[in-house]
Formats: C-alpha cells, structure tokens, sequence
C-alpha cells in the first residue's frame, strides 16, 4: 500500500528589506572559487558534510533560464530562499525571498528559475542523496554526501584552492 503525500507550499517568513539584503551579502563568498559547478547555470557553495550520515547543507545558485533536473530524495528536505525566485514544474506555486520549502521524501522535482530572474539563492538541508530520474521514474544518476565532496576537491584543485580546501566543511 503506497500512500502520497501532498507536496506543501512554501511558507513565506516576512523580514525587513534591510535584513533581507544583510542576508543575501552574507551568503556570498568573498572568493568567488568557493562556487563548486554542478550543471549549466547552477553551482553550489559547500556549508557542512556529515559524511557520519549522508547529511549536507548548501547554498544552491541558479541563474536565469538554469534548471536542476528532476530528481527526488528518499529523506525530507528543508529550504530557505535567500534570493531570488524559482518553482518546481511539478507544482504551481513560486519559492520567493523569504520563502521556507519542505520536500517530502520521495516527491519528484525539477527546481527551475525563469528568465525573468537573474539570480536564485537558496539554503538546503539535504539527508540522503538526489536521485536524478528520467521521465519514467527511472534512476539515472545520484550525488550523496560522498559525490559532493569529490566535485568540491576536483573543484578546488583546479581553481587553485586544492583539494583540502574541502576539508573545513567536512564533520
């Protein structure tokens, strides 16, 4: 017996512009390198690896018309937008600054940012893994904990950072 789950709208957290503004300068690295590629138009930028259980938190950067294919996670995920706007394809509703995201686990997903948007930021708290899948459901690719950290060392060797640039995030 399966059972579905609705996947929840975004609840919105109202702040200041001023504080708004604080946050987003604070997220972003003074060194531009810490970015670590993960797809045309989408980067991530490395807070904490839990390699003890397959946790990690990072900031997701999406440029206009950038997209992160569809996948899903087998454990829930927690999101803030710091910046920026984006949706899902699956579902009608718009992730705005300010905007908390709960992801079920199991919940198939395409996080998109529209042209209209220069820049998405966004927090994730991700347990598990992403499990890229195909329009059947079928897996076709995966990135865990592990898979992120080796992106983060090929990464940060090539940009000059080397490879133990990684290890200050890892717990």
């Amino acid at each position: 017996m399966s059972t579905t789950v609705e996947f929840p709208a975004p609840c919105t957290i109202p702040m200041p512009p001023d504080a708004q503004s604080d946050i987003v300068e604070k997220a972003i690295p003074e060194d531009p390198r810490v970015w670590v590629p993960q797809a045309d138009r989408v980067y991530f930028r490395p807070l904490f690896f839990n390699t003890t259980n397959g946790q990690w938190c990072n900031l997701l950067k999406v440029t206009k018309a950038g997209f992160l294919s569809r996948h899903r996670h087998p454990a829930p995920v927690h999101g803030y937008v710091i910046k920026g706007k984006w949706r899902y394809l699956e579902h009608d509703w718009v992730a705005t600054a300010g905007s908390y995201v709960f992801e079920p686990p199991g919940e198939i997903h395409t996080l998109v940012v529209d042209e209209d948007c220069e820049e998405m930021i966004t927090f994730f708290n991700i347990s598990g893994a992403m499990i890229y899948v195909d329009e059947a459901g079928r897996t076709t690719a995966y990135e865990d904990v592990h898979t992120k950290i080796e992106m983060c060392r090929r990464h940060y060797e090539k940009v000059g950072l080397g490879t133990d640039y990684v290890r200050r995030f890892i717990r």
